[in-house]
């Protein structure tokens, strides 16, 4: 009997996978503070999901055994 990969659950949580293969994560500090402290831009921009860079995909495959690529 094969040995089965374990996913990563933080990452798991934390990252989602594309149709092409790309991984999308959520931008960090858009959770408090969000008032008179940070710019109505800072804030449109922590809105939206974010691409990981290219130079850390080589960690991706350890952490989402199963991500469809």
């Amino acid at each position: 009997m094969g040995y089965k990969m374990k996913t990563n659950s933080a990452a798991k949580k934390r990252f989602k996978v594309t149709a092409t293969g790309k991984v999308k994560y959520r931008r960090a500090f858009g959770r408090h503070n969000l008032g008179k402290v940070k710019k109505q831009s800072t804030k449109r921009k922590y809105r939206k999901l974010a691409l990981i860079h290219k130079t850390n995909m080589y960690e991706m495959p350890r952490l989402l055994p199963y991500m469809n690529k």
